[in-house]
């Protein structure tokens, strides 16, 4: 064998190999990219779900200070009647 007939082989055998090389390495970004976007949807996703806790829990607070003063106005409230009823027994009448 001369060496053109050697080159000639040495090209059919690395041509072949050199299309799977690439259709591998194309493989691999596709497969990182498509990882890579599953981690960016993942903090996404996970700073979503964290600011709607913080939101949920400052509605909580909201919404146990707004009980907490009905109660306030509840309890004066019925300590007003109390007294009313006291001043109509003290002036004689019937509650």
């Amino acid at each position: 064998m001369d060496a053109a007939m050697v080159t000639a082989v040495a090209a059919l055998i690395a041509a072949p190999a050199a299309a799977a090389a690439a259709m591998y390495g194309q493989r691999g970004a596709n497969r990182a990219a498509r990882e890579g976007t599953a981690l960016t949807g993942y903090d996404s996703l996970t700073a979503r779900l964290v600011a709607e806790r913080d939101k949920a829990e400052m509605d909580e607070k909201a919404a146990d200070a707004r009980a907490s003063a009905a109660e306030a106005k509840v309890s004066a409230l019925e300590a007003e009647i109390t007294r009313l009823q006291n001043l109509v027994t003290q002036l004689g009448g019937h509650p």
